[in-house]
């Protein structure tokens, strides 16, 4: 699944362990979410909506069109 999650950490100016460290989960786990070679679970997805203050949709694409 595609995800901006690389370009939204960076615009902050966050490491992947600061992000880790605000979503309760492993610097590995972001890291592994940011190059597509995890998904994360609906929580963290929704964890991650919450802390960007912004729609899963826009966060996340699973490249399916509506």
């Amino acid at each position: 699944m595609k995800n901006r999650l690389k370009v939204l950490r960076a615009e902050r100016d966050w490491s992947q362990a600061e992000l880790a460290g605000r979503l309760d989960v492993s610097r590995q786990a972001v890291n592994a979410i940011e190059t597509g070679k995890h998904d994360p679970s609906l929580p963290l997805a929704f964890k991650i909506a919450r802390l960007f203050d912004m729609p899963i949709e826009d966060i996340f694409d699973d490249g399916e069109t509506a």
